[in-house]
């Protein structure tokens, strides 16, 4: 995944809202109305956040009949963790080095 695309899914997730949405996907498709329903918006402000999901490539989008159904794509998801996995890897490495560190210096009294 590219920068530019990785900035968009951390852009798409940095809303409650959004989120929100995400995680009821997370259990089955569902129509715009129903991500809207548990937030008393409208239609238009729900379509919206799904547009920007959509555009982060986090949900897909398919008409039936009058009905926008949505699904959630895990794949940016996926490389949103890998990127974040390896500065876990990183900081926890580093932390060892001075946690170690420390334990060596306890008894050093320069």
């Amino acid at each position: 995944m590219n920068e530019s695309a990785l900035d968009g899914v951390f852009r798409a997730l940095s809303d409650p809202t959004r989120r929100a949405m995400l995680a009821q996907l997370a259990t089955g498709e569902r129509s715009i109305g129903e991500l809207a329903a548990p937030f008393a918006m409208s239609f238009a402000a729900a379509s919206k956040h799904v547009k920007v999901l959509e555009g982060a490539g986090l949900i897909q989008r398919r008409v039936e009949g009058r009905s926008h159904i949505c699904r959630i794509d895990p794949a940016p998801l996926a490389a949103a963790d890998a990127w974040l996995r390896f500065y876990e890897r990183f900081w926890n490495s580093r932390l060892d080095a001075l946690e170690d560190l420390l334990r060596n210096s306890k008894g050093d009294t320069r």
